[in-house]
């Protein structure tokens, strides 16, 4: 049977430029070449308009005075990553004045129509025509120069190049990141977990590093809009509809702190659902990290620890809900979500030494679109290490590719991306009202735990699927941050 997929909150967005390169003086030598290599450029825009971003093409700069010209042009488009289109020799004097003044990643496309030239018929127009990669070297050399090396160069043909297709796909989905990163409105509600340390964060230092702000929240604030939910309202009466159609409710299995979803808490996690979409609505919020535990047996605590299911819905649609107060974490599930590889709130639990695996989990939030299979819903007695008791959220994440990305902070306050890749395999898993999935990494559990460790993550992470720790080192880098690759 194959899942309902929760469809996206807001679409993916993204601003990108392009300007393509070439030599006046071949306008008046070759007549024509100027329209074929246009041609090729607005082929580029084709392709890069697929991939879900808005193209601002500032056309041909072929001498230096018209890339002054186009500069203060392009830097108005605030574009979340450049392309230069590289459509025959240009001289550096057309790119060195934009380059020192980009505060994006900036990717040299060389990509020329022909797989080989008729060398037969050879003409020095037909060479310009397919020049692509004539002055890339001449351009990354001074790029490096100007202290602002490229981010990128893709080289390929025009048309019938899957590869350079997926550089492109993949520089437009850093795109979207870069977009949403930069301008996000990330909650921040309640207070550390236990004294984690690893999650103390300087709010600060995210937005002189990423560019997002963050919005200090009180979990009070959510109370006038929590009383003012009818729970025999139709928003209410549509969201446990909703919730009993994603999710299976099983009976209990092995643990005696799980029962068969109540109707109590089916309705307590409907309303605080309903509550949570409005709420951040009302704060015009792209994302939330909380925690806090509320006076016992008081309203808030009822509303504060019954998150779980409400927040695995919004996760899902692309609104990253991280638990323990963990806004770094919050940050990496916002980019595998922008990468549109999921992003579930994870960390490591038991290891399995006959599988040589480890168990990979939380007890939410989740991404309920990279579940295998039908997630389910279980009420429990009590949330462990944690006030409350209520709706969890269980599920094995799709057996295949895994990424990780922790973000942690090193000893100077900088940010760190620390990332690994490994292999969703097929398990049991305990029937414990959290996700989890048997996580295996190269070359042994062991090992890769170790390295894991020593690399000084967080204790959280954000758990996709798919093999992208390289385009994660991409990100980071266009964020000037650390990335440590723990698997090749």
């Amino acid at each position: 049977m194959i899942n309902p997929v929760i469809p996206r909150r807001k679409p993916l967005r993204a601003n990108v430029a392009m300007f393509s390169i070439g030599l006046d003086t071949y306008w008046q030598q070759f007549p024509g070449l100027l329209d074929e290599l246009l041609g090729k450029s607005a082929r580029l825009v084709q392709k890069l308009e697929a991939n879900q971003v808005t193209v601002s093409d500032f056309g041909m700069v072929d001498c230096a005075q018209r890339a002054y010209e186009a500069l203060p042009k392009i830097k108005a488009a605030d574009p979340d990553v450049l392309f230069v289109d590289m459509v025959t020799y240009g001289t550096s004097a057309t790119f060195g004045a934009i380059v020192r003044e980009m505060n994006c990643p900036v990717v040299l496309v060389a990509l020329q129509p022909l797989r080989a030239m008729d060398y037969t018929r050879g003409t020095t127009y037909m060479q310009l025509c397919n020049d692509d990669y004539c002055s890339v070297p001449e351009f990354t050399g001074v790029a490096l120069r100007m202290g602002h090396p490229v981010a990128d160069v893709i080289i390929g043909q025009l048309d019938g190049d899957p590869g350079a297709d997926a550089a492109l796909a993949e520089w437009c989905r850093i795109a979207h990141v870069r977009h949403d990163l930069r301008r996000a409105r990330l909650g921040h509600m309640g207070h550390v977990l236990e004294a984690m340390l690893d999650m103390q964060t300087d709010p600060s230092s995210l937005t002189a590093q990423l560019g997002c702000h963050i919005v200090q929240c009180e979990a009070d604030q959510m109370l006038p809009t929590y009383r003012s939910v009818d729970p025999a309202g139709k928003d209410v009466i549509d969201m446990k509809k909703r919730i009993l159609a994603f999710f299976d409710t099983p009976v209990p299995v092995s643990d005696p702190l799980t029962e068969k979803l109540t109707d109590a808490d089916l309705e307590t996690a409907a309303v605080v659902a309903v509550t949570l979409e409005k709420y951040i609505t009302e704060k015009s919020l792209d994302g939330l990290a909380y925690y806090y535990e509320g006076e016992p047996d008081s309203i808030t605590r009822k509303l504060v620890t019954n998150f779980i299911v409400g927040n695995s819905l919004l996760t899902a649609a692309g609104f990253p809900m991280c638990g323990e107060f963990d806004i770094k974490t919050c940050v990496a599930m916002l980019i595998m979500d922008r990468l549109e590889i999921g992003g579930s709130f994870a960390e490591f639990h038991p290891i399995d030494f006959e599988r040589d695996s480890v168990l990979v989990g939380h007890d939410g939030p989740h991404h309920l679109n990279i579940a295998e299979g039908k997630p389910v819903i279980r009420s429990l007695k009590k949330y462990h290490g944690k006030p409350g008791s209520g709706a969890g959220v269980e599920f094995n994440i799709k057996t295949g590719p895994i990424t990780m990305l922790s973000v942690s902070v090193n000893d100077h306050g900088r940010l760190r991306f620390i990332v690994a890749e490994g292999e969703s395999m097929p398990g049991p898993i305990p029937p414990t009202g959290n996700t989890n999935t048997h996580g295996r990494f190269a070359p042994d559990v062991r090992t890769f735990l170790k390295r894991w460790c020593l690399s000084g993550p967080t204790h959280h992470f954000a758990l996709g699927i798919g093999h992208h720790a390289s385009t994660l080192v991409k990100i980071a880098d266009s964020f000037g941050i650390e990335c440590i690759r723990v698997t090749e």
